[in-house]
């Protein structure tokens, strides 16, 4: 079983700062792209921003120059910065990760919970 556990969301004022913290764990082998998406009431969910084992990013046009996204591969590990947010940033924020959970098992992309971020204009 593979489990992603997302942590630090809550209420931000406008122009301020939160940071969002995710973990994958269980049955592990290895760990490619992780990855923060969201979802806002009557829209669809969207990335916000992925990153590569190797450090590779891509963010989503909305965020870019405001969010940073980070991994420790070793800790299996992403986090997400994010500065200056927007009301419009307002929805809840998943985590994904994609997973091989043994040498010879398919890949699969895991999803957490959600965890939901409020900014305050």
């Amino acid at each position: 079983q593979v489990q992603v556990v997302e942590s630090g969301g809550g209420l931000v004022q406008a122009g301020g700062s939160l940071r969002l913290s995710c973990v994958a764990f269980g049955s592990i082998f290895t760990i490619a792209d992780m990855g923060w998406y969201r979802q806002s009431p009557g829209k669809e969910r969207e990335l916000v921003a992925r990153i590569s084992v190797g450090g590779d990013t891509k963010y989503g046009d909305s965020v870019k120059g405001r969010f940073t996204i980070s991994r420790d591969n070793a800790k299996n590990t992403v986090n997400l910065q994010m500065d200056n947010p927007k009301f419009e940033d307002t929805a809840v924020y998943y985590c994904s990760a994609n997973v091989r959970p043994t040498p010879t098992a398919q890949w699969g992309v895991y999803w957490g919970q959600g965890t939901p971020v409020t900014v305050s204009s």
